[in-house]
């Protein structure tokens, strides 16, 4: 019963965690939300990056990656859909760029 409840399987080892990596097409909000009291509100930001849908939940109002940018991020799949972990969301750096 333990994989019921802390998202570990059987066996006692972690889910696997997948790399995303594609352009930012689009951002809603939704939010403020708060579980229980005395819980500070936080936000579900839905991205959409290469044309599929990803959740990132922030206790910020604003997603400061602007929309085109090329994002890369950790996320696990749910059984509600796809998740980006908690600060692993970040633009991508291309050399070739940064030396201008």
């Amino acid at each position: 019963m333990a994989g019921k409840f802390n998202n570990y399987s059987r066996s006692g080892k972690k889910p696997e965690k997948s790399i995303g990596k594609g352009v930012l097409e689009k951002v809603t909000t939704d939010g403020p939300h708060s579980k229980w009291v005395g819980m500070p509100p936080y936000y579900i930001h839905t991205l959409t990056v290469d044309g599929t849908d990803y959740t990132y939940l922030t206790g910020d109002k604003e997603l400061e990656i602007p929309i085109g940018k090329m994002v890369t991020f950790r996320f696990q799949k749910y059984k509600t859909g796809l998740s980006i972990d908690k600060r692993s969301l970040g633009i991508t750096i291309d050399p070739s760029e940064f030396q201008r």
